[in-house]
């Protein structure tokens, strides 16, 4: 270390000595870069450079101001020069060229580097801003990246498809993909908790136990596999167990939204109602969620079932106020009203925020049109029905088959068909009715159930022919982003606008990369619908992208579904974190 003091300090001065050395001017250059006199900051760190010619760090400084500046070519010639002569373990300088390269447009460089990157630290500290960038890449390179070699994404794609066939009902394909994640990947602890409810939902319980067994081998405080063994215990009747492990959570106090959401809605599940009552609570006092009707319903639920009415009143009270749109709270509000007049208990109330199903079915005994909207677009009705027609008793699945008259659909068609296949189907009534609703959708013969399944589907239909996965996973985003922030019809409405933009664009769909920015400019679109206070800046920060991203793509879903007045002019979009 070199060090220079003034010729001129004499014995008994007052004058302090300085001393020159890199940390000197590398705090003059941070306080030049504070005042944004980013030459002032380029010509300290240059000098910080000479006295630590080997500090990686001082090169790494030099190179981002440079950068700032647009130089980006030279910046990349000093992030080269650490990695080859300095330290090759400072992967993120791969990083940081990739950032440079993108700014160049060079995206083919760009993404070389940002994999190489991904490739050498798994764990890096620039893995949410890679996945950005890797996103940008992908849209304007118009194709994929390598994901397969990338092993901080490895199992990613495939657990997110995964995870879309489980939701959709189709066990069978969620295991096989599931498996090879999990042989692939058997740290990947979400995939293992995923394909231990794809196979709970098959039936096969012992190899879902064996499943969450893994995952708590590997982590043995995991939640969700804690809160999924304790259902998979009480569906099996294994009652010793069971209560051990609800002793063990029952005295667990989650701390993440996340997680105190699931401990609450395992705690109803397994009839620990209180226990629920008392975690929907804690919910309600966040500011972030406590403005969801959905959620009121789940503690009026818990409420109810633990027989305190006068709190069950009150959450339904405000879940109206929060839904007044929603059938659902006036319901139970009407339903608890009733019982305590009449000096009765409260019959069990489920969590689902929605009518009983059997009360379902008589509000659209009226009114066929919304009925059959409401079953295209909406999955989990959709679910419910399809769950009711395999798994509820004689009298429910007769009258869900006999709804399903009201409607032409494919999907209902094969559902109907795979109904008659059952082997043996019992009930003559269901047989009949079945057999009469199908002959209608498909107006064939009566013995056209006999015939092979693809000739018994209708041969024309509106809009796309078939839902893309990944229009699809931005309606998932979306979804999974807005919950409990957002009452169940702008939710709704969220997903209705993103099926007219897609049915809009029809044929000519572009493949839509970017899933975060389509996510964000259909929530910003959404809240402004509701008159919410929302701006550009603010989504895009939710959403992990920037806000010119999010003003250009809300454009284009208003522009195309003729969407008036959603988008004011007046925000200002700060051009510097416009990463295109």
């Amino acid at each position: 270390m070199i060090e220079r003091t003034s010729e001129n300090v004499t014995e008994g001065s007052n004058v302090i000595s300085v001393t020159l050395d890199a940390n000197f001017f590398f705090e003059r250059a941070v306080r030049s870069l504070d005042r944004f006199q980013y030459d002032k900051a380029l010509k300290n760190f240059r000098k910080a450079v000479e006295y630590e010619p080997e500090n990686p760090v001082n090169h790494c400084n030099m190179a981002g101001i440079l950068s700032e500046m647009g130089d980006y070519e030279a910046s990349n010639d000093i992030l080269i020069h650490v990695l080859e002569k300095i330290d090759p373990a400072m992967t993120e300088c791969h990083f940081y060229m990739a950032n440079n390269f993108a700014n160049m447009e060079s995206f083919e460089e760009a993404e070389r580097s940002l994999v190489t990157y991904l490739e050498e630290d798994a764990s890096g500290e620039y893995l949410a801003e890679s996945e950005e960038l890797m996103e940008l890449l992908q849209y304007e390179l118009n194709r994929p990246a390598p994901l397969i070699r990338i092993r901080s994404r490895e199992g990613v794609v495939e657990h997110d498809r995964a995870r879309t066939l489980l939701e959709e009902g189709k066990f069978p394909q969620a295991v096989k993909m599931l498996e090879e994640i999990t042989k692939n990947t058997p740290d990947f602890l979400a995939a293992h908790n995923n394909l231990a409810l794809a196979y709970f939902y098959m039936g096969r319980f012992a190899k879902a136990k064996e499943c969450l067994s893994e995952v708590l081998e590997q982590d043995p405080g995991n939640l969700h596999a804690l809160c999924n063994m304790a259902i998979f215990m009480q569906y099996a009747g294994d009652k010793e167990q069971l209560a051990v492990l609800l002793r063990m959570l029952e005295a667990t106090v989650p701390f993440h939204q996340e997680h105190v959401f699931k401990m609450a809605t395992t705690m109803g599940i397994l009839g620990r109602h209180r226990t629920a009552y008392g975690h929907f609570r804690r919910l309600l006092k966040d500011e972030e969620v406590g403005g969801d009707a959905g959620l009121y319903h789940y503690c009026a639920a818990a409420a109810s079932n633990s027989s305190l009415y006068n709190e069950a009143l009150r959450c339904w009270r405000q879940a109206a106020k929060l839904d007044p749109e929603s059938a659902v709270p006036g319901f139970f509000l009407s339903q608890l009203q009733g019982a305590q007049a009449e000096g009765r208990p409260m019959p069990l109330v489920s969590y689902n925020y929605q009518l009983p199903f059997q009360e379902q079915l008589k509000q659209w005994q009226g009114n066929t049109d919304s009925f059959t909207e409401e079953m295209r677009n909406n999955p989990l009705l959709r679910a419910s029905f399809f769950w009711a027609l395999r798994y509820g008793d004689a009298n429910t699945r007769l009258q869900v088959t006999e709804a399903l008259r009201w409607i032409e659909d494919e999907e209902m068609s094969k559902v109907l068909n795979g109904l008659l296949a059952q082997e043996p189907l019992q009930e003559d009534k269901l047989q009949e009715a079945a057999l009469l609703n199908l002959q209608r959708l498909i107006g064939s013969s009566p013995d056209a159930s006999a015939a092979p399944q693809e000739e018994l589907l209708p041969l024309s239909h509106k809009g796309p022919p078939e839902w893309k996965e990944d229009w699809q996973r931005i309606l998932d985003h979306t979804a999974s982003m807005m919950d409990r922030r957002y009452d169940a019809i702008q939710k709704k409405d969220a997903e209705l606008l993103w099926k007219q933009f897609v049915s809009d664009l029809y044929p000519d769909v572009p493949y839509f990369r970017h899933t975060g920015g389509w996510a964000a400019a259909l929530e910003y679109l959404t809240a402004k619908l509701h008159d919410r206070p929302i701006t550009y800046r603010e989504v895009a920060q939710h959403y992990g992208v920037s806000a010119s991203m999010v003003s250009r793509y809300a454009r284009r879903i208003s522009n195309e579904c003729d969407i008036p007045g959603s988008l004011p002019g007046q925000e200002t979009l700060p051009s510097s974190t416009e990463n295109i």
